[in-house]
């Protein structure tokens, strides 16, 4: 009864051990991503020319994308700083002498990790594609209110790219007296539109912007022939385009990241549906389930990996963590590329990565329930082997470059810079072949030293003799 009574305890006490490593790993996490993202964001903030509200709803709309690598990756660091500090705490050794074995503290973290999975689904599922699609819609929005404020009385515009706008006056209602556009789209020489009123409307879901005008002429020249066309009303359709390319994704353009999984399933199903565009929907489907169960999977890998410490070892949990958690990504990636190339089935090449990491973690935590390495001691000799062998001509090499670039700095220190021989009564300068040579016995440590004791340079040293003289 004691033993059941403990587990609520050991079960808050363990979770309570986790949250705080894995908050403080979402922060620091988030802040790296963030940075990163931050640098291509600012060029669409400046060319925009966003304020402070627009700025911060643009950027909750990117919030997601972040959360859905960095939640998974928290999760995995704050379960193994969170085992690792209580195995150098020695508690996971004061619980296993109390009896409670390593499964006992098994369903807090399963809680935790299904917690943060369950997160994660949420904002694949549901906040990416709602985020796109109001992105899309911000970014249109600010663009047309770029245009509306670059459109100024008595200034040409150039907000709407290759069609320029003069207006003389504007009301304000918005509508424009003694207007002039100049349209360069598809020509070489422009067509000119003059007119007494006019007015812009943007209509975001045909992403474009209409230029209605009143009572005016169309002056067009094609060579030396022109033509002038009267109209009591014209229309001018110009599709927006903002800069909107953010770190090379373009944010406006309909993708199956914006479609919900209704969508992806419907569109995968038409008849008319071109095969690839199929796999396409449906690797886009199956991702979004499985990277929730990836997250998963990883966090609860980092139970075995958080346990690898201990007092006099080293703490190899969080590289080992980072090593599964770039592994888990290639082989995801790799499942992507050969289901979207037809090499395998869609939902083989999209969960085979969880079901190899799911063996790989119960393979891993069983070898941790018996207390032995992560990695088997014949892979840690044949990996220790091999990058051994990989290396030690690089070692030679470098062992080389250091000795050849200490011999100078050591004869300074020592003074001897000049061996001379006994026999021939000749110098060598270092630099030499034969300064180091077992002939060369007698040391001095200057030049004129040796040439007062009657000695010469040798041919190829007697240049540089006579410059150290000279000094």
């Amino acid at each position: 009864m004691r033993r059941k009574g403990l587990s609520p305890l050991l079960h808050s006490y363990l979770v309570g051990e986790l949250l705080a490593p894995f908050f403080a790993s979402f922060v620091i996490l988030y802040s790296v991503f963030f940075l990163v993202r931050l640098i291509p964001l600012l060029e669409v903030v400046l060319d925009l020319g966003i304020g402070l509200a627009d700025f911060v709803r643009l950027f909750s709309y990117i919030f997601p994308h972040l959360l859905l690598y960095v939640i998974p990756m928290a999760g995995m660091t704050g379960v193994i700083i969170g085992f690792t500090r209580l195995t150098n705490d020695r508690e996971l050794l004061a619980f296993k002498t109390c009896g409670v074995s390593l499964r006992r503290m098994l369903p807090p973290v399963v809680l935790l990790a299904a917690a943060i999975a369950a997160l994660t689904g949420w904002f694949s599922v549901r906040l990416i594609p709602a985020g796109e699609v109001a992105m899309r819609q911000l970014m249109y929005q600010l663009a047309k209110e770029k245009i509306d404020k670059g459109i100024k009385e008595k200034k040409f515009t150039e907000a709407l790219g290759e069609v320029v706008v003069y207006v003389d006056e504007t009301d304000k209602d918005g509508a424009w007296q003694g207007v002039y556009v100049s349209d360069m789209r598809g020509r070489q020489q422009p067509v000119i539109i003059m007119a007494k009123n006019g007015q812009m409307q943007a209509d975001i879901s045909r992403m474009a912007v209409t230029i209605f005008l009143e009572d005016g002429t169309l002056h067009s020249a094609s060579g030396f022939d022109g033509q002038t066309v009267r109209f009591r009303r014209y229309q001018l359709s110009i599709p927006l385009k903002p800069p909107t390319k953010i770190d090379g994704d373009d944010v406006t353009q309909i993708s199956k990241s914006s479609m919900s999984q209704a969508q992806l399933l419907e569109a995968a199903r038409r008849p008319d549906a071109h095969p690839q565009d199929v796999i396409t929907f449906m690797t886009e489907y199956h991702h979004r389930l499985a990277m929730p169960v990836g997250c998963l999977i990883l966090s609860l890998l980092g139970i075995p990996l958080g346990l690898q410490s201990g007092p006099g070892r080293r703490a190899v949990g969080i590289p080992l963590g980072l090593a599964f958690f770039v592994l888990y990504y290639i082989v995801s990636t790799i499942g992507k590329v050969l289901a979207e190339d037809k090499a395998v089935p869609v939902p083989v090449g999209m969960w085979l990565p969880n079901l190899l990491f799911a063996a790989l973690t119960l393979f891993v935590f069983r070898r941790a329930e018996q207390e032995r390495p992560v990695i088997p001691e014949p892979l840690t000799t044949a990996l220790s082997w091999l990058f051994g062998l990989l290396l030690t001509p690089w070692r030679k090499l470098a062992a080389r470059l250091w000795k050849k670039r200490r011999r100078p700095a050591a004869a300074a220190r020592t003074g001897l810079l000049v061996h001379a021989e006994p026999s021939s009564r000749v110098f060598h300068l270092p630099g030499c072949p034969q300064h180091r040579s077992r002939r060369a016995s007698l040391q001095f440590r200057s030049v004129r030293l040796a040439r007062k004791e009657g000695f010469q340079p040798c041919p190829r040293c007697a240049a540089e003799a006579q410059k150290r003289e000279q000094e």
